[in-house]
């Protein structure tokens, strides 16, 4: 199991959850409203008692983001950098993440 505490339905040591469970969904966000990873942004909802809040853009340089495979943990910016791959361990990240992003981290969308 993993040693970062990751939150959720049915949470796999990889991150892996009830709701996103591909090979390739093997990372978790952290949220800025509770502090704490989720595998998803329905997980939050699923388990939580307060409304979800992005990791905000003024707090890019803080790991955000954590590498369900390896452990590693992310900045946004490193994260967006890798092209949906950890670059610690090659782990392939889902990218239909990016459909989601704004509900993870501030997003120029989620200024709007």
């Amino acid at each position: 199991m993993s040693e970062t505490p990751v939150r959720g339905v049915d949470v796999g040591s990889d991150t892996r959850c009830a709701h996103y469970h591909t090979d390739l969904d093997v990372v978790a966000f952290k949220f800025a409203c509770c502090e704490q990873y989720y595998p998803c942004y329905r997980c939050h909802e699923a388990v939580t008692d307060h409304d979800a809040s992005p990791w905000p853009r003024d707090r890019f340089d803080e790991p955000s983001v954590l590498c369900g495979a390896c452990e590693t943990e992310l900045t946004v910016p490193e994260y967006l950098e890798a092209e949906y791959r950890c670059p610690s361990c090659d782990a392939a990240f889902n990218p239909g993440c990016r459909a989601h992003a704004e509900r993870y981290y501030e997003t120029d969308e989620s200024l709007q």
